[in-house]
Protein backbone atom coordinates (compact mmCIF):
# COMPACT_ATOMS: atom_id res chain seq x y z
CA UNK A 1 0.00 0.00 0.00
CA UNK A 2 1.53 3.53 -0.83
CA UNK A 3 1.73 6.57 1.30
CA UNK A 4 -1.06 8.13 -0.27
CA UNK A 5 -3.42 5.10 -0.27
CA UNK A 6 -3.08 5.38 3.69
CA UNK A 7 -3.47 8.66 3.68
CA UNK A 8 -7.00 8.81 1.69
CA UNK A 9 -7.83 6.22 4.09
CA UNK A 10 -7.16 8.36 7.36
CA UNK A 11 -9.27 10.98 5.61
CA UNK A 12 -12.10 9.24 4.22
CA UNK A 13 -12.35 7.52 7.73
CA UNK A 14 -12.27 11.34 9.02
CA UNK A 15 -14.83 12.97 6.17
CA UNK A 16 -17.06 9.89 6.84
CA UNK A 17 -17.89 10.54 10.52
CA UNK A 18 -18.92 14.22 9.28
CA UNK A 19 -19.73 14.32 5.59
CA UNK A 20 -23.67 13.30 5.16
CA UNK A 21 -24.44 14.37 9.01
CA UNK A 22 -25.12 17.75 9.06
CA UNK A 23 -28.56 17.00 6.97
CA UNK A 24 -29.16 14.70 9.62
CA UNK A 25 -28.58 17.74 12.04
CA UNK A 26 -25.71 15.55 14.03
CA UNK A 27 -23.04 17.12 15.67
CA UNK A 28 -20.77 15.09 17.19
CA UNK A 29 -18.29 15.38 19.62
CA UNK A 30 -14.13 15.10 19.20
CA UNK A 31 -13.10 14.86 22.44
CA UNK A 32 -11.59 11.88 22.33
CA UNK A 33 -8.31 10.99 19.83
CA UNK A 34 -9.45 9.19 16.87
CA UNK A 35 -7.20 6.04 16.04
CA UNK A 36 -5.46 5.04 13.12
CA UNK A 37 -5.47 1.56 11.61
CA UNK A 38 -2.59 1.27 8.23
CA UNK A 39 -3.95 -2.09 6.57
CA UNK A 40 -0.75 -4.07 6.88
CA UNK A 41 0.22 -4.78 3.07
CA UNK A 42 -1.52 -7.35 0.77
CA UNK A 43 -3.71 -7.50 3.35
CA UNK A 44 -7.46 -9.10 2.36
CA UNK A 45 -10.17 -10.13 4.22
CA UNK A 46 -13.34 -12.14 4.65
CA UNK A 47 -16.97 -11.28 6.10
CA UNK A 48 -19.30 -14.13 7.34
CA UNK A 49 -22.65 -12.09 7.53
CA UNK A 50 -26.07 -13.37 8.05
CA UNK A 51 -28.77 -14.13 4.56
CA UNK A 52 -30.59 -10.49 4.42
CA UNK A 53 -34.70 -10.40 4.19
CA UNK A 54 -34.28 -6.70 3.24
CA UNK A 55 -32.62 -6.71 -0.09
CA UNK A 56 -31.31 -2.82 0.61
CA UNK A 57 -29.88 -3.52 3.78
CA UNK A 58 -27.20 -6.10 1.93
CA UNK A 59 -26.76 -3.32 -1.24
CA UNK A 60 -25.66 -0.80 1.26
CA UNK A 61 -23.21 -3.09 2.90
CA UNK A 62 -21.57 -4.02 -0.35
CA UNK A 63 -21.73 -0.41 -1.55
CA UNK A 64 -19.96 0.55 1.78
CA UNK A 65 -17.52 -2.21 1.30
CA UNK A 66 -16.64 -1.10 -2.36
CA UNK A 67 -15.86 2.06 -1.02
CA UNK A 68 -13.96 0.62 1.47
CA UNK A 69 -11.62 -1.41 -1.07
CA UNK A 70 -11.48 1.33 -2.90
CA UNK A 71 -9.52 4.04 -0.42
CA UNK A 72 -7.62 1.14 0.85
CA UNK A 73 -6.90 -1.61 -1.51
CA UNK A 74 -7.87 -4.12 1.22
CA UNK A 75 -10.65 -6.72 -0.46
CA UNK A 76 -13.47 -8.08 1.15
CA UNK A 77 -14.82 -11.06 0.63
CA UNK A 78 -18.79 -10.84 2.00
CA UNK A 79 -20.02 -14.76 2.33
CA UNK A 80 -23.85 -15.04 3.83
CA UNK A 81 -25.07 -17.49 5.55
CA UNK A 82 -28.61 -18.95 6.65
CA UNK A 83 -29.48 -17.26 9.98
CA UNK A 84 -29.67 -20.59 11.63
CA UNK A 85 -26.53 -21.12 10.29
CA UNK A 86 -24.40 -18.09 11.68
CA UNK A 87 -23.92 -19.43 15.37
CA UNK A 88 -22.45 -22.97 15.04
CA UNK A 89 -20.86 -21.61 11.99
CA UNK A 90 -19.09 -18.74 13.98
CA UNK A 91 -18.36 -21.35 16.79
CA UNK A 92 -16.45 -23.86 14.70
CA UNK A 93 -14.01 -20.80 13.72
CA UNK A 94 -13.80 -19.56 17.03
CA UNK A 95 -12.78 -23.03 18.39
CA UNK A 96 -10.59 -24.39 15.12
CA UNK A 97 -9.20 -20.97 15.09
CA UNK A 98 -9.75 -20.39 11.14
CA UNK A 99 -12.39 -19.32 8.75
CA UNK A 100 -13.54 -15.77 8.33
CA UNK A 101 -11.92 -12.50 9.70
CA UNK A 102 -15.18 -11.26 10.81
CA UNK A 103 -18.50 -12.58 11.43
CA UNK A 104 -21.93 -10.70 12.38
CA UNK A 105 -23.40 -12.67 15.04
CA UNK A 106 -26.07 -12.96 16.95
CA UNK A 107 -27.27 -12.09 20.48
CA UNK A 108 -24.43 -12.44 23.23
CA UNK A 109 -22.59 -15.38 21.16
CA UNK A 110 -19.68 -13.18 21.60
CA UNK A 111 -19.66 -13.73 25.09
CA UNK A 112 -19.01 -17.90 24.33
CA UNK A 113 -15.71 -17.16 23.26
CA UNK A 114 -14.31 -13.91 24.39
CA UNK A 115 -10.87 -15.54 24.80
CA UNK A 116 -11.04 -16.01 20.55
CA UNK A 117 -11.34 -12.16 19.84
CA UNK A 118 -9.69 -9.13 19.35
CA UNK A 119 -9.83 -6.61 21.66
CA UNK A 120 -11.78 -3.69 20.24
CA UNK A 121 -12.15 -1.02 22.95
CA UNK A 122 -10.08 1.70 21.78
CA UNK A 123 -12.71 1.90 18.72
CA UNK A 124 -15.93 1.44 21.00
CA UNK A 125 -15.01 3.90 22.76
CA UNK A 126 -14.20 6.44 20.03
CA UNK A 127 -17.39 5.56 18.30
CA UNK A 128 -19.34 6.04 21.27
CA UNK A 129 -17.80 9.48 22.27
CA UNK A 130 -18.31 10.73 18.68
CA UNK A 131 -21.66 9.39 17.74
CA UNK A 132 -23.99 10.37 21.40
CA UNK A 133 -23.05 7.17 22.95
CA UNK A 134 -24.18 3.35 22.72
CA UNK A 135 -27.46 2.00 23.31
CA UNK A 136 -26.93 0.42 26.87
CA UNK A 137 -28.69 -3.29 25.15
CA UNK A 138 -26.48 -3.42 22.11
CA UNK A 139 -23.54 -2.21 24.27
CA UNK A 140 -24.12 -5.19 26.72
CA UNK A 141 -24.35 -7.79 24.14
CA UNK A 142 -20.71 -6.53 22.64
CA UNK A 143 -18.66 -5.56 26.00
CA UNK A 144 -17.38 -7.60 29.13
CA UNK A 145 -16.74 -5.04 31.77
CA UNK A 146 -15.58 -2.14 30.07
CA UNK A 147 -13.95 -4.22 27.23
CA UNK A 148 -15.51 -4.79 23.72
CA UNK A 149 -15.47 -8.13 22.67
CA UNK A 150 -17.14 -7.52 19.82
CA UNK A 151 -18.60 -4.31 17.86
CA UNK A 152 -22.33 -3.77 18.50
CA UNK A 153 -23.92 -3.51 15.06
CA UNK A 154 -27.74 -3.41 15.04
CA UNK A 155 -30.82 -4.55 16.68
CA UNK A 156 -33.70 -5.88 14.19
CA UNK A 157 -36.80 -4.89 15.74
CA UNK A 158 -39.55 -7.16 15.80
CA UNK A 159 -43.17 -6.23 15.93
CA UNK A 160 -46.73 -7.44 15.50
CA UNK A 161 -47.70 -7.47 11.67
CA UNK A 162 -51.51 -7.82 10.59
CA UNK A 163 -54.43 -7.27 8.14
CA UNK A 164 -55.95 -3.97 9.21
CA UNK A 165 -59.36 -4.90 7.21
CA UNK A 166 -58.98 -8.35 9.17
CA UNK A 167 -59.00 -6.70 12.39
CA UNK A 168 -61.86 -4.89 11.68
CA UNK A 169 -63.59 -7.32 10.32
CA UNK A 170 -63.21 -9.60 13.59
CA UNK A 171 -64.78 -6.43 15.11
CA UNK A 172 -61.92 -4.33 16.51
CA UNK A 173 -61.58 -0.72 15.51
CA UNK A 174 -58.05 -0.48 17.28
CA UNK A 175 -55.49 -3.03 17.69
CA UNK A 176 -55.61 -4.10 21.58
CA UNK A 177 -52.90 -2.93 23.72
CA UNK A 178 -52.82 -5.71 26.65
CA UNK A 179 -52.37 -9.31 26.46
CA UNK A 180 -55.74 -10.22 27.80
CA UNK A 181 -57.22 -8.05 24.53
CA UNK A 182 -54.79 -9.54 22.24
CA UNK A 183 -56.19 -12.72 23.01
CA UNK A 184 -59.93 -11.95 22.54
CA UNK A 185 -58.44 -10.75 19.15
CA UNK A 186 -56.57 -13.95 17.85
CA UNK A 187 -59.52 -15.80 19.10
CA UNK A 188 -62.15 -13.69 16.99
CA UNK A 189 -59.43 -14.30 13.73
CA UNK A 190 -59.25 -17.43 14.01
CA UNK A 191 -63.27 -17.80 14.15
CA UNK A 192 -63.54 -15.82 10.76
CA UNK A 193 -61.20 -18.05 9.21
CA UNK A 194 -58.16 -15.17 9.52
CA UNK A 195 -55.70 -17.34 11.87
CA UNK A 196 -52.71 -15.31 13.67
CA UNK A 197 -49.34 -17.38 13.88
CA UNK A 198 -46.60 -17.24 16.18
CA UNK A 199 -43.10 -19.59 15.76
CA UNK A 200 -42.87 -22.09 18.36
CA UNK A 201 -39.76 -24.07 16.28
CA UNK A 202 -36.30 -22.89 16.61
CA UNK A 203 -36.29 -19.84 14.88
CA UNK A 204 -33.17 -17.99 15.62
CA UNK A 205 -34.70 -14.44 15.68
CA UNK A 206 -38.87 -14.98 15.59
CA UNK A 207 -39.08 -18.02 17.79
CA UNK A 208 -36.89 -16.51 20.59
CA UNK A 209 -38.28 -12.62 20.21
CA UNK A 210 -41.85 -14.28 21.11
CA UNK A 211 -40.94 -17.16 23.47
CA UNK A 212 -39.10 -13.71 25.51
CA UNK A 213 -41.87 -11.62 24.97
CA UNK A 214 -44.51 -14.56 26.46
CA UNK A 215 -41.86 -14.87 29.69
CA UNK A 216 -41.54 -11.34 30.32
CA UNK A 217 -44.72 -9.86 29.67
CA UNK A 218 -46.03 -11.75 32.81
CA UNK A 219 -43.54 -11.37 34.78
CA UNK A 220 -41.08 -14.17 34.41
CA UNK A 221 -37.22 -14.21 33.98
CA UNK A 222 -34.92 -17.29 33.33
CA UNK A 223 -32.36 -15.90 36.26
CA UNK A 224 -32.33 -13.53 38.91
CA UNK A 225 -29.73 -10.25 39.11
CA UNK A 226 -27.49 -12.94 40.68
CA UNK A 227 -27.43 -15.54 37.94
CA UNK A 228 -29.98 -17.97 40.05
CA UNK A 229 -32.90 -19.61 37.67
CA UNK A 230 -35.83 -18.98 38.53
CA UNK A 231 -37.78 -20.17 35.40
CA UNK A 232 -39.94 -22.31 37.91
CA UNK A 233 -42.32 -19.99 39.33
CA UNK A 234 -45.79 -18.98 39.08
CA UNK A 235 -45.20 -16.04 36.72
CA UNK A 236 -43.97 -18.45 34.01
CA UNK A 237 -46.57 -20.67 34.93
CA UNK A 238 -49.16 -17.96 33.86
CA UNK A 239 -47.07 -17.28 31.41
CA UNK A 240 -47.27 -21.07 29.56
CA UNK A 241 -51.09 -20.76 29.98
CA UNK A 242 -51.25 -17.84 28.31
CA UNK A 243 -49.15 -19.37 25.36
CA UNK A 244 -51.07 -22.84 25.16
CA UNK A 245 -54.64 -20.36 25.08
CA UNK A 246 -53.14 -18.41 22.08
CA UNK A 247 -51.70 -21.72 20.61
CA UNK A 248 -55.08 -22.82 19.83
CA UNK A 249 -56.16 -19.87 17.65
CA UNK A 250 -52.71 -20.32 15.52
CA UNK A 251 -52.77 -21.90 12.25
CA UNK A 252 -51.77 -25.60 12.93
CA UNK A 253 -48.09 -26.56 12.39
CA UNK A 254 -46.15 -23.11 13.87
CA UNK A 255 -43.97 -25.61 16.29
CA UNK A 256 -41.98 -26.43 13.27
CA UNK A 257 -41.88 -22.82 12.03
CA UNK A 258 -38.23 -21.05 11.52
CA UNK A 259 -37.84 -17.87 10.57
CA UNK A 260 -38.74 -17.60 7.09
CA UNK A 261 -41.91 -19.62 7.75
CA UNK A 262 -44.06 -16.67 9.53
CA UNK A 263 -43.23 -14.53 6.61
CA UNK A 264 -44.15 -16.83 3.89
CA UNK A 265 -47.61 -17.85 5.14
CA UNK A 266 -48.36 -14.20 5.71
CA UNK A 267 -47.97 -13.42 2.33
CA UNK A 268 -49.29 -16.54 1.28
CA UNK A 269 -52.40 -15.15 2.55
CA UNK A 270 -52.76 -18.47 5.30
CA UNK A 271 -52.65 -15.87 8.33
CA UNK A 272 -53.37 -11.96 8.79
CA UNK A 273 -50.89 -11.74 11.63
CA UNK A 274 -47.07 -12.36 13.02
CA UNK A 275 -44.43 -10.76 14.51
CA UNK A 276 -41.66 -9.97 12.41
CA UNK A 277 -39.28 -7.36 10.74
CA UNK A 278 -39.84 -4.63 8.30
CA UNK A 279 -38.73 -6.94 5.84
CA UNK A 280 -42.33 -8.65 5.63
CA UNK A 281 -44.19 -5.34 4.01
CA UNK A 282 -41.35 -4.84 1.86
CA UNK A 283 -41.77 -8.49 0.40
CA UNK A 284 -45.05 -7.49 0.00
CA UNK A 285 -44.43 -4.28 -1.53
CA UNK A 286 -41.80 -5.23 -4.40
CA UNK A 287 -44.07 -7.81 -5.72
CA UNK A 288 -46.97 -6.37 -7.91
CA UNK A 289 -49.50 -9.29 -7.07
CA UNK A 290 -49.16 -8.30 -3.86
CA UNK A 291 -50.28 -5.01 -3.85
CA UNK A 292 -53.47 -5.51 -1.88
CA UNK A 293 -51.79 -6.97 1.07
CA UNK A 294 -48.89 -4.51 1.28
CA UNK A 295 -51.76 -1.46 1.47
CA UNK A 296 -53.07 -3.25 4.09
CA UNK A 297 -50.71 -4.09 6.52
CA UNK A 298 -50.15 -2.41 9.70
CA UNK A 299 -47.50 -2.59 12.42
CA UNK A 300 -47.37 -2.15 16.35
CA UNK A 301 -45.31 -2.98 19.10
CA UNK A 302 -46.30 -6.15 21.46
CA UNK A 303 -49.04 -5.98 23.63
CA UNK A 304 -48.82 -5.34 27.80
CA UNK A 305 -49.04 -8.11 29.96
CA UNK A 306 -49.44 -8.43 33.52
CA UNK A 307 -46.10 -6.55 34.26
CA UNK A 308 -47.73 -3.42 33.03
CA UNK A 309 -45.08 -2.62 30.77
CA UNK A 310 -43.14 -2.87 27.04
CA UNK A 311 -40.92 -5.52 27.07
CA UNK A 312 -39.28 -7.48 23.83
CA UNK A 313 -36.16 -8.37 23.08
CA UNK A 314 -35.89 -7.74 19.58
CA UNK A 315 -32.83 -9.97 17.38
CA UNK A 316 -29.53 -8.51 18.31
CA UNK A 317 -26.32 -8.91 16.06
CA UNK A 318 -22.52 -7.75 17.01
CA UNK A 319 -19.47 -7.75 14.85
CA UNK A 320 -16.96 -9.93 15.97
CA UNK A 321 -13.25 -10.00 15.00
CA UNK A 322 -11.02 -13.60 15.71
CA UNK A 323 -7.98 -13.54 17.08
CA UNK A 324 -6.97 -16.05 14.31
CA UNK A 325 -7.10 -12.90 11.80
CA UNK A 326 -3.63 -12.37 9.73
CA UNK A 327 -4.58 -8.82 9.17
CA UNK A 328 -6.12 -7.16 12.38
CA UNK A 329 -5.36 -4.09 11.44
CA UNK A 330 -6.93 -4.06 8.43
CA UNK A 331 -9.92 -5.62 10.09
CA UNK A 332 -9.88 -2.31 12.54
CA UNK A 333 -9.80 -0.25 9.70
CA UNK A 334 -12.68 -1.74 7.78
CA UNK A 335 -15.07 -1.91 11.14
CA UNK A 336 -14.15 1.60 11.98
CA UNK A 337 -14.78 2.79 8.24
CA UNK A 338 -18.13 1.00 7.96
CA UNK A 339 -19.23 2.57 11.32
CA UNK A 340 -18.94 5.59 10.69
CA UNK A 341 -21.09 8.46 9.97
CA UNK A 342 -21.69 7.95 6.16
CA UNK A 343 -21.70 4.49 5.71
CA UNK A 344 -24.03 4.25 9.03
CA UNK A 345 -26.39 6.19 7.63
CA UNK A 346 -26.10 4.75 3.82
CA UNK A 347 -26.55 1.65 6.08
CA UNK A 348 -29.55 2.12 7.51
CA UNK A 349 -31.02 4.12 5.12
CA UNK A 350 -30.76 1.26 2.69
CA UNK A 351 -32.00 -1.39 5.00
CA UNK A 352 -35.70 0.27 5.10
CA UNK A 353 -35.80 0.32 9.06
CA UNK A 354 -34.94 -3.43 9.17
CA UNK A 355 -31.72 -2.49 10.79
CA UNK A 356 -31.87 0.07 13.83
CA UNK A 357 -28.46 2.17 14.65
CA UNK A 358 -26.76 1.12 17.48
CA UNK A 359 -25.18 4.92 18.11
CA UNK A 360 -27.68 7.19 19.46
CA UNK A 361 -26.71 10.15 16.82
CA UNK A 362 -27.97 7.89 14.09
CA UNK A 363 -31.59 8.13 15.55
CA UNK A 364 -32.43 11.02 13.25
CA UNK A 365 -32.43 9.26 10.21
CA UNK A 366 -34.91 10.02 7.95
CA UNK A 367 -35.96 6.08 7.41
CA UNK A 368 -37.62 6.34 10.42
CA UNK A 369 -40.25 8.74 9.86
CA UNK A 370 -40.72 7.86 5.91
CA UNK A 371 -43.33 5.42 6.55
CA UNK A 372 -45.97 4.99 9.43
CA UNK A 373 -45.05 1.28 9.24
CA UNK A 374 -41.46 2.16 10.18
CA UNK A 375 -42.74 3.49 13.58
CA UNK A 376 -42.53 0.43 15.76
CA UNK A 377 -39.38 -0.64 14.52
CA UNK A 378 -37.49 3.06 15.52
CA UNK A 379 -36.88 2.61 19.20
CA UNK A 380 -35.51 -1.17 18.90
CA UNK A 381 -32.03 -0.48 20.04
CA UNK A 382 -33.40 1.61 22.86
CA UNK A 383 -35.82 -0.63 24.27
CA UNK A 384 -34.48 -3.78 23.99
CA UNK A 385 -34.12 -6.08 26.95
CA UNK A 386 -30.95 -8.54 26.75
CA UNK A 387 -32.39 -12.08 26.80
CA UNK A 388 -30.02 -12.92 29.82
CA UNK A 389 -32.22 -10.82 31.63
CA UNK A 390 -32.03 -10.47 35.08
CA UNK A 391 -28.64 -11.81 35.35
CA UNK A 392 -25.32 -11.02 33.66
CA UNK A 393 -24.70 -11.82 30.13
CA UNK A 394 -22.28 -14.21 29.82
CA UNK A 395 -21.37 -17.75 28.76
CA UNK A 396 -24.31 -18.91 30.70
CA UNK A 397 -26.98 -17.00 28.97
CA UNK A 398 -25.20 -17.08 25.06
CA UNK A 399 -25.72 -21.08 26.16
CA UNK A 400 -29.34 -21.24 27.18
CA UNK A 401 -30.45 -19.18 24.37
CA UNK A 402 -28.30 -21.04 21.75
CA UNK A 403 -29.72 -24.20 23.21
CA UNK A 404 -33.22 -22.98 22.89
CA UNK A 405 -33.92 -23.77 26.18
CA UNK A 406 -36.99 -20.94 26.63
CA UNK A 407 -38.25 -21.29 23.38
CA UNK A 408 -38.71 -25.50 23.82
CA UNK A 409 -40.49 -24.74 27.05
CA UNK A 410 -43.25 -23.22 25.76
CA UNK A 411 -43.39 -25.72 22.32
CA UNK A 412 -43.11 -29.04 24.56
CA UNK A 413 -46.40 -26.93 27.07
CA UNK A 414 -48.26 -25.98 24.17
CA UNK A 415 -48.41 -29.31 22.08
CA UNK A 416 -48.72 -31.16 25.42
CA UNK A 417 -45.57 -32.99 24.94
CA UNK A 418 -45.44 -31.97 28.57
CA UNK A 419 -47.67 -30.30 31.00
CA UNK A 420 -46.68 -26.98 32.07
CA UNK A 421 -44.99 -27.99 35.11
CA UNK A 422 -42.87 -29.99 33.72
CA UNK A 423 -41.77 -27.91 31.15
CA UNK A 424 -40.86 -25.63 33.33
CA UNK A 425 -39.05 -27.97 35.48
CA UNK A 426 -37.26 -29.34 32.27
CA UNK A 427 -36.33 -25.63 31.10
CA UNK A 428 -34.52 -25.33 34.76
CA UNK A 429 -32.75 -28.36 34.69
CA UNK A 430 -31.12 -27.40 30.95
CA UNK A 431 -30.45 -23.57 32.41
CA UNK A 432 -28.81 -25.14 35.43
CA UNK A 433 -26.73 -27.11 33.52
CA UNK A 434 -25.11 -23.55 32.08
CA UNK A 435 -25.53 -21.65 34.88
CA UNK A 436 -23.65 -23.81 37.46
CA UNK A 437 -20.93 -24.06 34.80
Amino acid sequence: MTFKRRDFLAASAAAAGIAGLAPLGIRPSFAQTEPSYTPEKGASLRLLRWTPFVKGDEDAWLANTKKFTEATGVEVRVDKESWEDIRPKAAVAANVGSGPDMVMCWFDDAHQYPDKLVDLTELGNYLGNKYGGWYDGVRGYATRGDKFIAMPLTAIGNAVVYRDSYVKAAGFSEFPKDTAGFLELCKAMKAKGTPAGFPHGKAVGDGNNYAHWLLWSHGGKMVDEGGKVTINSPETLAAIHYAMDLYATFIPGTESWQDINNNRAFLAGQVSLIANGVSVYYAAKKDPKLAEIAADIRTTNFPIGPVGKSVELHQTSSLVLFSHTKYPEAAKAYIKFMMEGDQMNAWIQGSSAYCCQPLKAFANNPVWTADPVHAPYARASETLRPNGYAGPLGYASAGVMADYVLVDMFAAAVTGQMSPEDAMKEAERRANRYYKV
